[in-house]
């Protein structure tokens, strides 16, 4: 899906390109097709460190208040997409739905395909975070995340995790797929936080 192309600043080392590449199409390798989920069987499990554990399917998904927000897409690759509109669930909105306990510092994002990431909760405070379920207007496909993905934009895209099934609150970060073969567990777009040292 393309985005609205406009000159802005980059942050270091990223060129600006027309369109978000597909999962499958990018990184072959992590799984050899997508996880074909459905909207009438999607569901969405939130649990762990919080006070009311939620199973939502897509229904109850789509109930929550939803937002839009405009940033950019940045691939460790080094090919940004600037603009992109996403329409979703901010976090805070999840939250407020669960009521994380006081010892919850992070949410370990859990997937279709099994890939995980984790983020703090601090990193998934912003307005711009979302778990999206819509691009400039159009439903995801299967290669963009169908039905719901992360959006983080100060993070390189391996923590926008795709096809986004659980979200478990924990004490701690936990290292995802690509953090435990040397990405950057920090992944700041703006400090160039790309690979472990």
């Amino acid at each position: 899906m393309s985005c609205e192309p406009k000159k802005k600043k980059l942050p270091p080392d990223q060129q600006a390109i027309d369109r978000i590449l597909r999962w499958v199409v990018d990184h072959p390798g992590i799984i050899s097709t997508n996880p074909q989920l459905t909207l009438e069987t999607y569901k969405l499990t939130v649990d762990g460190e919080v006070e009311n554990p939620v199973v939502l399917d897509w229904n109850g998904f789509m109930a929550l208040h939803r937002t839009s927000s405009t940033s950019d897409f940045h691939c460790v690759e080094g090919w940004s997409v600037v603009n992109c509109k996403w329409e979703g669930v901010a976090i805070r909105e999840i939250e407020k739905l669960v009521k994380p306990r006081d010892v919850a510092r992070a949410v370990t994002f859990e997937c279709a395909d099994n890939y995980t990431t984790s983020l703090f909760r601090e990193e998934l405070a912003g307005d711009e975070v979302l778990l999206a379920y819509n691009l400039n207007g159009e439903m995801l496909d299967e290669g963009f995340g169908f039905p719901v993905r992360l959006i983080v934009p100060s993070k390189y895209a391996y923590k926008s995790a795709l096809w986004v099934v659980r979200l478990r609150f924990t004490r701690g970060k936990e290292l995802g797929f690509w953090e435990r073969r040397g990405y950057s567990d920090g992944a700041d777009v703006w400090k160039n936080q790309r690979f472990n040292h």
